[in-house]
């Protein structure tokens, strides 16, 4: 058994010229990769981590779906927070504006 039966799980590369590397057939057809596909470079504990964008987004809705209620768009609750945010501030100005106003009117006297 040569070459072809090694695991698709692992590969050995060499870097080549302008710190290209090449992903091989196997690995790239194993995680689904196609030419132009976008890929995110992570360093963690001295390790090259790279991992598509379609699997970082996957990973992401997997460790934010504890946290998700149902029949709620996350969306929604952040327009709902901006909108609280908006008023919130548009109240303190009025304030501002409330208390300003009684002594615009102590200079002009």
């Amino acid at each position: 058994m040569g070459d072809s039966a090694k695991s698709v799980d692992r590969a050995k590369v060499r870097l080549g010229a302008n710190g290209r590397i090449v992903l091989p057939a196997a690995i790239r057809e194993r995680l689904g990769l196609e030419p132009g596909v976008v890929l995110f470079l992570d360093v963690k504990d001295n390790q090259l981590q790279i991992e598509s964008l379609p699997a970082r987004i996957e990973r992401l809705q997997r460790e934010f779906a504890p946290f998700r209620k149902p029949g709620v768009l996350v969306s929604e609750e952040l327009i709902a927070e901006r909108r609280l945010e908006a008023w919130q501030e548009e109240v303190e100005i009025m304030r501002e504006m409330a208390q300003e106003h009684p002594r615009d009117e102590e200079k002009i006297a």
